[in-house]
């Protein structure tokens, strides 16, 4: 049994380190879209959009609508990545992990294979593209976020830690423009990551389980092939036992909650879909993600043609803010665990009577939530800024305020939600982002004409929104507060009734 034990261990691990490099690796290439850019302009996509300008010192190349075409795609991207979630949560919690992954690699691989096979004349290849690798990707990366039940303990820093190497990834597109500028074609480059979709294939066979893995882990838990009498469970009636039993302990333990609606349970039943989504934590919860992913896609989507226009139309000097970004974004990974350390900093210290694991998490997550909409602010007021110097210091901001806000958004989402939601849940938050996301191209059309290409009122005016972020981590405050009133009423009530019945006595 010992040697059973030591094998599953090794399994864990080996699931764990393998989840890391295709997160790292694949999973988020397509927010490096600011690199691909500037080879795809080398190769002359889109050049037919280029218009020739007179100008008192001769003729200009106007380009604005060659960069508006190249922001089109990402926004296409960009949505489709958020928006198709609703459909891949539903698809992960009803089909389990492995449909999903043959779905999402399946994607990938079309649009890896799209752009080796694209060219100038085909530019429009792109916009499938993209949008195919966006969608395969965050597939990868839902089938990942799994592994943090794993690892009880380190649940939310597992799970932050995916979604750092998630934004790290998009460094791979940094690592194509280097190997052009060194003469390895962009066909070389996308060939070789479709190939890689083995890879992928054989984790989804051997290191990943068919349906889901449960929380808690159940004892002895494994997954894969050759898996012996492996301890496998149908997840989503696991889960629902789970917390109706956490439920029934909640109301023998702890005084009802303030109904604000953030579970909504019956007695003995776990929350239903339907509350969880009619809840205010949900709601503040979608403002929050939305507002600050506007941020940072419209910033990434207009990256390229902000440098020029602060470089003064300097490809050298480009190149090199260009490279700069890109580098920051590999310290993702490094900076998302910090995240996860935050929510997890009151695991193994024991529960003060009366409170339960959820409302232990739910206060360790309004700190996060708080940090992560500070730094948001703080990246957008430098991002405003037209210094070119300064851009060094956004970019430092955008990464680590990134690195918080994907990896706490699904932490808490698995904190203040039951674990059977998790899929659509999660999936229906992305999606309605996505909506709100779509307003980066009005904006960006807005800039390149009634602005004159210069974003500082849109900058100050997306500035000025983020402050209605602070909200939510304002609400969870609020929440963790009143069922700490609630509690000590109730423990004030039961000692003041005991000192009764003894003097009556």
């Amino acid at each position: 049994m010992q040697g059973y034990e030591v094998g599953t261990r090794l399994r864990y691990r080996l699931t764990l380190a393998s989840g890391m490099l295709e997160c790292l690796c694949f999973a988020g290439v397509v927010f490096g879209y600011a690199s691909l850019v500037f080879v795809l302009k080398e190769d002359e996509y889109f050049s037919q959009l280029c218009v020739s300008v007179p100008d008192t010192n001769g003729t200009l190349t106007d380009c604005s609508h060659q960069d508006e075409q190249f922001s089109l795609v990402f926004t296409i991207a960009s949505f489709l990545n958020n928006f198709l979630n609703i459909v891949n949560g539903y698809l992960f919690d009803r089909f389990g992990t492995m449909v999903t992954r043959l779905l999402g690699i399946s994607l990938y691989t079309t649009g890896t294979l799209l752009v080796a096979f694209s060219s100038a004349t085909f530019s429009e290849l792109l916009f499938p593209a993209l949008s195919c690798i966006a969608v395969g990707g965050i597939l990868l990366l839902l089938t990942n976020m799994q592994v943090g039940n794993l690892f009880a303990a380190h649940r939310s820093t597992i799970i932050t830690l995916y979604n750092g190497a998630f934004d790290s990834s998009s460094a791979v597109f940094l690592i194509i423009k280097v190997l052009y500028e060194q003469g390895i074609s962009l066909r070389s480059s996308f060939l070789v990551l479709s190939f890689c979709s083995i890879i992928h294939l054989v984790r989804t066979f051997l290191l990943m389980p068919r349906a889901h893995i449960p929380y808690p882990l159940p004892q002895y838990y494994t997954y894969g092939l050759n898996c012996g009498k492996a301890n496998t469970y149908n997840v989503e009636q696991f889960e629902r036992m789970r917390d109706g039993e956490m439920t029934v302990s909640q109301e023998t333990n702890t005084p009802p909650a303030p109904k604000d609606g953030t579970e909504a349970q019956d007695s003995g039943k776990v929350a239903s879909f339907r509350s969880c989504v009619l809840s205010w934590f949900f709601l503040w919860h979608v403002l929050w993600l939305s507002i600050m992913q506007l941020r940072h896609y419209l910033f990434i989507g207009t990256l390229n043609p902000m440098l020029n226009r602060l470089a003064n139309n300097d490809p050298n000097l480009v190149s090199q803010y260009t490279n700069a970004f890109a580098m920051t974004q590999l310290c993702g990974v490094l900076c998302a665990p910090w995240n996860g350390l935050i929510m997890d900093r009151h695991k193994g210290k024991p529960l003060a009577p009366g409170v339960t694991e959820q409302e232990a998490d739910l206060r360790s997550s309004y700190l996060s939530l708080f940090l992560t909409s500070l730094q948001c602010l703080l990246f957008s007021l430098c991002a405003s800024v037209p210094v070119l110097p300064l851009q060094y210091l956004t970019f430092v901001l955008q990464v680590l305020n990134r690195s918080f806000l994907y990896g706490g958004n699904a932490a808490f989402i698995s904190i203040a939600f039951p674990a059977c939601h998790f899929g659509k849940l999660y999936g229906l938050v992305m999606s309605m982002s996505a909506v709100i996301s779509l307003l980066q191209y009005p904006c960006f059309a807005l800039v390149r004409g009634a602005l004159g290409g210069d974003p500082f009122f849109v900058d100050i005016a997306l500035t000025i929104l983020t402050l209605l972020v602070f909200i939510h981590p304002i609400s969870v405050f609020i929440h963790c507060r009143k069922l700490a009133c609630h509690r000590e009423d109730n423990t004030q009530t039961v000692s003041y009734s005991s000192k009764l019945a003894e003097a009556k006595l």
